[in-house]
């Protein structure tokens, strides 16, 4: 029905409400998945359709767009996670949005230069990008998609903290730990891409050819008004902006003291800025496939619970202990690691990152991986006892228990 309905319309709730009574049935009836799961993805395509005549930058229509898409993702999520393995596909499509770019296909889906991939890695600073803002999400990397008009051959530019922008091809992409993976493409039916159907193309191919003629610094920032230095998301946004797309219409905020303040102790000095989840809200882009099975889903549900513990934590004023005799350590290992930077090689500690940044990185990681092995440890005894997984609400009480001994 062609209504635009307003964020606060009431019939959004009412469609929350359904998708969240009609979950828990589908554990009793596991054939109705993927019908379950396919209504899901075409109340995101009514969501997305809807927000494109809202003020993304206004709180009723971050809080409504949010509770829909991150809520009926929630719940699909734990359908998967309680279903048998052979029940749900990895792949699920979403919606083939037209493009005239070139394309090749990508885990069993037709990807076009110009799209957007949003990841999820495995570290713990992985599960800490997601989660670590004013609407937590799912992923913590975003990359572009460029598609040789001749060969058909794709390269993904992305950037690591290791090395900065590099380019990588679709085997290397996937070698490189990813519990999730979410294609995005432009709607074909912005007047932007209907007055120049190629636009796609020629921003991944700005942004390719940058990459291959300079060295671009990873910025740990994360100031996005910056182009002389990109973290992830800047690497879509950059080149799309000055073509005159403005990805991000809602604004990435971190305002919790806690959260920023472990933060800024890996070098983070922007709060407002663009984090990998927030794209999948922006209705300019369609959600054309998503991958995820219920091995990598599940450690990614577990990596959520302990941060979001910490987190929690953090906020009452904790912090993570620092081991400071190693600091002489870590200052000569960053000298070793910038002589291996004038040979471009990448050193132990990132180039940008400094000797105290990354002392407290390595703290947060062995904070983060204690924590996690007791909270695999409970799951694995509680699966023994009930016969199935716990849910998410039960990992983050294993991870609240355990951190209060600290």
């Amino acid at each position: 029905e062609k209504v635009n309905l307003k964020p606060n319309d009431r019939t959004f709730d009412s469609l929350l409400k359904i998708v969240f009574q009609s979950a828990p049935l589908i554990g009793a009836c596991p054939d109705s998945a993927m019908q379950f799961i396919e209504l899901n993805n075409q109340l995101r395509q009514i969501v997305k359709e809807k927000s494109r005549y809202w003020n993304p930058n206004e709180l009723t229509s971050r809080n409504t767009i949010y509770k829909l898409l991150y809520g009926s993702r929630t719940a699909v999520e734990k359908i998967i996670l309680q279903s048998d393995k052979n029940e749900t596909p990895n792949l699920i499509d979403q919606n083939d949005e037209n493009s005239v770019t070139p394309s090749t296909t990508f885990l069993g889906v037709k990807i076009h230069s110009g799209d957007i991939l949003l990841s999820r890695g495995g570290a713990p600073t992985s599960a800490l990008i997601s989660r670590g803002s004013d609407y937590p999400g799912n992923f913590s990397h975003v990359a572009l998609v460029y598609v040789d008009p001749k060969t058909n051959v794709a390269s993904i530019i992305e950037a690591h903290i290791e090395v900065g922008v590099a380019i990588a091809t679709l085997e290397d992409y996937m070698r490189d730990k990813k519990l999730r993976v979410l294609v995005l493409r432009l709607r074909s039916d912005l007047p932007e891409i209907l007055a120049d159907p190629m636009l796609p193309h020629k921003a991944a191919t700005a942004s390719l050819n940058r990459a291959l003629s300079e060295h671009i610094p990873y910025d740990f920032e994360m100031d996005y008004k910056n182009p002389d230095k990109l973290f992830c998301s800047e690497v879509a946004s950059s080149e799309y902006s000055r073509l005159g797309i403005n990805l991000w219409m809602g604004k990435s905020t971190i305002s919790s003291t806690g959260t920023a303040k472990l933060l800024s102790g890996f070098g983070v000095k922007y709060f407002e800025t663009q984090e990998p989840s927030d794209l999948e809200y922006d209705p300019q882009l369609s959600v054309v496939a998503e991958w995820r099975d219920s091995e990598t889903l599940y450690k990614d549900h577990v990596d959520n619970a302990v941060v979001d513990a910490i987190l929690e934590w953090s906020e009452e004023g904790n912090e993570i202990s620092i081991d400071w005799y190693l600091l002489p350590i870590f200052r000569v290992t960053k000298l070793y690691s910038i002589f291996l930077n004038q040979f471009n090689e990448a050193g132990p500690i990132p180039e940008g990152m400094s000797a105290t940044s990354a002392l407290r990185h390595e703290a947060f990681k062995t904070f983060h991986n204690s924590i996690k092995t007791v909270v695999l440890n409970k799951a694995e005894s509680f699966k023994r006892q009930n016969g199935y997984v716990p849910p998410y609400w039960r990992l983050l009480e294993f991870a609240r228990n355990d951190i209060q001994s600290y």
